[in-house]
């Protein structure tokens, strides 16, 4: 299957800024704005081609593991309260993050799941590490590879200085400050990569047109061939990342993939068509890192006004998989899972005259995906309880008969192994 794996990691890191802002407050565009002034520094480092661009998804990507690390600490610690009451899920914070070395490793495993032409090993694993060995491992600059302190020093710059709204003075300061760290908190070759490398100039292009324009500026992106496996494996990978948002939903999306695959291959469809169906399933809930927790994961009934911010969640992941060329038949698989036969459904109310067989198949498995998982509000339901209730919505009008009947045969077979 061709795919531009950078711009599907861009449109992912777009999605990732607003769970970073949500649970932790960092400014949206934390991801990005790292990897740009690593690409800065990289490039001048001498790195380029395929390198350059493994190199940049490593960066975008270098706090992947957040809503999976933060997801089981919140789990861990709700029943824990501080001296004046409050759960200390309530004040978790980046400092606290930063200094558990978990969400490094997670982020190591995760990363090795993206098919990377290069190698991007301990980039990500060691990228909180000092370069005088105070940090979370203990492991000194010279345990670890340029790269690896590269993204170290550009995480911790994002983070101490506000790069949108940073004057030329400011600039001097944060440099000053840089070259006071050299040898300890960052490696003496990091810091003479940013003083040769990165400019006001390129601080004022970053702040003034945004990460993305720079990124695209700086990094030259390539179609490649990926197989089942590889598509398998990355697409696994985001959907961990979309399931961790919440706790109710941590398998929902590999479900509805693997449920997609499987009524595709039922199908006979070819394999690219049903690995595509894979990845539509895998990312049609990317939206929802864009929806507060506060809604995800409330038990009661939702208010008009909450049940209309989850609907955005389907315009959201036709937002984020826009930014990825080549794939408009993903788009539409993913983006219309929540539409109806009758018209009924959202955000756009289209009828079946304009759903395809692909956008219908994608309504029924994620239906019979989410009737069968637990919810804050229900336990899962058996195989043929969720057919019936799947069998009133045809008689409703509202998805495809013809589907649930086969998926009632396919899904029997699975659900009795």
């Amino acid at each position: 299957m061709k795919l531009d794996l950078t711009d599907l990691i861009c449109a992912l890191s777009f999605s990732l800024d607003k769970v970073e802002y949500e649970l932790l407050g960092v400014e949206t565009g934390h991801g990005r704005r790292v990897a740009c002034l690593c690409l800065y520094m990289a490039e001048h480092a001498g790195i380029s081609g395929e390198e350059l661009r493994d190199y940049f998804g490593c960066c975008v990507l270098h706090d992947n593991a957040l809503t999976e690390f933060i997801s089981e600490e919140l789990d861990n610690f709700k029943h824990i309260t501080d001296e004046s009451g409050q759960q200390l899920s309530e004040v978790i914070n980046v400092e606290f993050v930063d200094h558990n070395s978990s969400h490094s490793k997670i982020g190591e495993r995760n990363i090795h799941l993206v098919p990377f032409r290069t190698n991007v090993d301990n980039i990500i694993l060691y990228h909180h590490e000092h370069a005088d060995g105070s940090g979370p491992l203990g492991k000194t600059a010279a345990e670890t590879n340029l790269k690896t302190q590269i993204l170290h020093l550009a995480d911790e710059i994002d983070i101490h200085y506000n790069l949108s709204n940073l004057t030329e003075s400011e600039f001097n300061k944060m440099s000053e400050w840089i070259e006071s760290q050299s040898g300890k908190m960052f490696s003496e070759k990091a810091v003479r990569l940013f003083h040769d490398a990165v400019t006001y100039d390129k601080i004022s292009y970053l702040k003034n047109r945004g990460a993305f324009t720079s990124l695209k500026r700086e990094l030259r992106t390539v179609t490649s061939d990926y197989s089942e496996e590889e598509i398998h494996s990355f697409a696994g990978m985001f959907a961990r990342i979309i399931d961790y948002k919440s706790a109710f939903t941590q398998t929902h999306s590999l479900g509805v993939a693997d449920k997609a695959e499987q009524m595709a291959n039922y199908y006979g469809f070819d394999h690219e068509k049903a690995t595509r169906l894979y990845l539509a399933g895998a990312l049609h809930d990317i939206g929802k890192l864009l929806v507060s927790n506060d809604i995800l994961e409330k038990a009661g009934k939702l208010t008009d006004d909450e049940f209309s911010a989850m609907k955005d969640h389907a315009s959201a992941t036709r937002y984020v998989l826009r930014l990825v060329k080549g794939i408009p038949d993903i788009v539409r698989w993913a983006a219309n899972h929540h539409e109806k036969l009758n018209g009924k459904g959202y955000p756009r109310g289209l009828t079946a005259e304009e759903l395809s067989f692909e956008e219908r198949l994608m309504a029924c498995v994620d239906i019979y995906q989410a009737l069968t998982e637990k919810r804050p509000y229900k336990d899962g339901f058996p195989h043929e309880k969720t057919i019936a209730i799947m069998q009133d919505m045809v008689d409703k009008g509202d998805i495809d008969a013809t589907i649930v009947q086969d998926m009632a045969v396919v899904m029997a077979d699975e659900s009795s192994r």
